[in-house]
């Protein structure tokens, strides 16, 4: 069975075509629970958002702040397997129709196998895999695999890249680039800044695929910004948190994303 690379790829040219950004949420699977992750899911597709990305929880996530972590740790100690990953990408798209991928560091998959891993996600519908600490040039037979799944391959750039390893990055991914805002861990920001404007312009300059800015987005205002020079606007440690305030009252925690979610579908049709 192949997976929806195309779908993804159609959602952020829609979204291009209507003027505006896309907006991609992203959440750990198994997060409060399995079951109240696969509604978080649809809550913030429901509330507006194009793509959803699904974290594999990890116990050591380099990449990810004290809130995603502190996620990741629930689910971790909830017994979250690669297996209720995979249900949660099956029923969100199943329920919405739309993309969703997962976001995951290499380890998971090295472990479990790269064609078991590539043929179950496709099966699940997925439409590809984030995978933030998997050099490049280590990456040939990952992307062989998914690339006969049918799933993208979306590698992350960070404003300390330079061009040249900017280039052989988007020249190996596919479905759309991640450019990191900013320097360090996700989480929410008091400001999204001009490196990420500089880094979507220079990485623009080397590939035809869609640029999205994630690691620091929290609100409508910030969405807008970033909307202005982005293709797309990633959002998931503010949706994390709002789970996380809810203290166990699953159906206040999806209300709250949901409507997040609402508010950050306006803001990047803003583009103030």
């Amino acid at each position: 069975m192949s997976g929806n690379i195309k779908l993804l790829s159609d959602t952020l040219a829609a979204a291009k075509a209507e003027g505006r950004s896309a907006l991609i949420a992203y959440l750990p699977a198994g997060f409060p629970t399995v079951d109240g992750g696969i509604e978080a899911a649809k809550a913030v597709f429901d509330g507006g958002a194009d793509v959803v990305e699904i974290g594999l929880p990890h116990s050591d996530p380099v990449l990810d702040g004290p809130v995603i972590q502190t996620a990741d740790d629930i689910a971790l100690r909830g017994g979250v397997k690669i297996a209720d990953v995979m249900r949660t990408v099956r029923e969100a798209h199943e329920a919405t129709g739309k993309p969703v991928l997962v976001m995951t560091y290499w380890n998971p998959i090295d472990r479990y196998g790269i064609e078991r891993f590539t043929a179950e996600l496709a099966e699940a519908g997925g439409a590809g895999c984030i995978l933030p600490d998997l050099p490049v040039q280590e990456s040939a037979t990952w992307r062989e695999h998914a690339d006969k799944h049918g799933l993208a391959t979306v590698f992350v750039v960070a404003p300390s890249s330079k061009d040249a390893r900017l280039a052989e990055i988007t020249a190996a991914g596919s479905g759309f680039v991640y450019a990191a805002s900013l320097m360090g861990v996700t989480g929410t920001r008091e400001s999204v800044g001009e490196q990420a404007q500089d880094l979507v312009r220079r990485t623009r300059a080397t590939t035809g695929l869609p640029v999205c800015v994630g690691l620091g987005v929290s609100n409508a205002e910030q969405a807008a910004e970033v909307a202005r020079f982005a293709d797309g606007v990633i959002v998931g440690s503010a949706f994390v948190k709002l789970l996380l305030s809810a203290d166990g009252d699953l159906a206040a925690g999806l209300a709250g994303v949901r409507a997040l979610a609402g508010e950050l579908a306006a803001g990047v049709r803003t583009r103030s």
